[in-house]
C-alpha cells in the first residue's frame, strides 16, 4: 500500500474538523472532508441547524484544504435529502464526491451516489439487484470493506455478486477507530478469497487498480507506461500467498518513487531507491 485516502469526520465541529484536515494533508494528497459523519448529540432535536453547519461554514473552513467530501447515507446518520443537500453544497465548492451507503441497510445511499457521479460509494453491505444495476451501469466505484463487516459481525458485501454483473469493485481497510481498526490489505484480501467468494486475481486486482479507480486516478494502481512506479514485493513464491498466508507479514520491500509516500512500517528512502521494511 503507498497510496491512502484519508477521512476526517470524528470532531464534527468546525475547529476539530479543519484540525483534521491538516493532520491528514501531512500524510496524503487524498484527503476527504467527512463532517456528514454522524449528527453530533447538541443538535439531535436540531438536525437542520447541523446540515446547514455542515454546508456552510465547516465546508468553507474545510473546502480549500480537502479533495473530496463524503456523507454518511444510512440509517442513523443522514438521509438522502440531507445527504443530496451536503453533496451538492460540496460539489459547488469544487470538491470531488464520494458516499458512505448502504452499510446497515437498503436505505438509498448507492443510489444518491450514482445520481450524484460520486467517486464511489463505501461499505456496499446491503444491496437490491437494482442498487448493483445502477453501480454496472455508473462510473461508481463499489468500495468494499471486510474489516468493518468483520469487525462489527455485519454479513460480508456482495463482492462476487458485484464483479459478476459488471459493477468496479474496490477493497480497503476502512481503518478508524470505531468499527474496523485494520491497517492490514492482505488480511481485507483473505476475507474477499475466504468470504466473499472472489478469485484472488479479482481481491488483488480490487485492491490495487479497483482502489485507484476509486480515487479516478490512471497513475497508481498497476504498474505501466506512465504510472507511477510504486512497487511492493513480497517474501513469497506468489502473489497469492496474500491471501493464504492471513496474518502473516510477507512485505520484503518497497519502492517508492520521489514524491510518493509509505504507510509506517514501511521506510521509503524518498530518492527511488528500494528499501528494507
Amino acid at each position: 500500500m503507498t497510496t491512502v485516502e484519508i477521512k476526517s469526520g470524528y470532531a464534527l465541529d468546525v475547529i476539530g474538523e479543519t484540525r483534521l484536515i491538516d493532520i491528514a494533508n501531512v500524510f496524503s494528497d487524498e484527503v476527504t472532508f467527512l463532517g456528514a459523519h454522524v449528527v453530533p448529540p447538541e443538535y439531535a432535536h436540531d438536525r437542520g441547524a447541523y446540515v446547514d453547519l455542515v454546508r456552510g461554514p465547516m465546508l468553507d473552513a474545510c473546502a480549500p484544504k480537502s479533495k473530496w467530501a463524503d456523507v454518511f447515507c444510512d440509517r442513523g446518520a443522514f438521509d438522502v435529502d440531507e445527504s443530496r443537500a451536503i453533496l451538492s453544497s460540496a460539489r459547488a465548492a469544487g470538491l470531488g464526491l464520494r458516499v458512505h451507503g448502504n452499510q446497515l441497510g437498503e436505505t438509498g445511499g448507492v443510489a444518491l451516489a450514482v445520481e450524484m457521479d460520486a467517486a464511489s460509494v463505501d461499505h456496499c453491505t446491503h444491496l437490491s439487484d437494482e442498487d448493483i444495476d445502477r453501480l454496472a451501469a455508473s462510473a461508481t466505484v463499489a468500495t468494499i470493506l471486510p474489516g468493518a463487516d468483520f469487525s462489527t459481525r455485519a454479513p460480508y458485501s456482495s463482492a462476487r455478486r458485484l464483479r459478476d454483473r459488471g459493477a468496479v469493485v474496490a477493497l480497503a481497510t476502512d481503518c478508524n477507530p470505531g468499527t474496523s481498526y485494520v491497517t492490514s490489505m492482505a488480511f481485507v484480501i483473505a476475507i474477499a478469497v475466504r468470504d466473499m467468494q472472489m478469485g484472488f486475481d479479482d481481491a488483488l486486482w480490487s485492491a490495487t487498480r479497483g482502489g485507484a479507480i476509486a480515487l479516478r486516478r490512471d497513475d497508481i494502481g498497476h504498474l505501466g507506461v506512465g504510472a507511477r512506479a510504486d512497487v511492493v514485493i513480497l517474501d513469497a513464491p506468489r502473489a497469492v500467498h496474500l491471501a493464504y498466508r492471513p496474518g502473516a507479514s510477507i512485505v520484503r520491500q518497497v519502492i517508492v518513487p520521489p514524491g510518493g509516500w509509505a504507510p509506517t512500517g514501511f521506510f521509503s528512502r524518498g530518492d527511488g531507491r528500494i528499501s528494507d521494511v
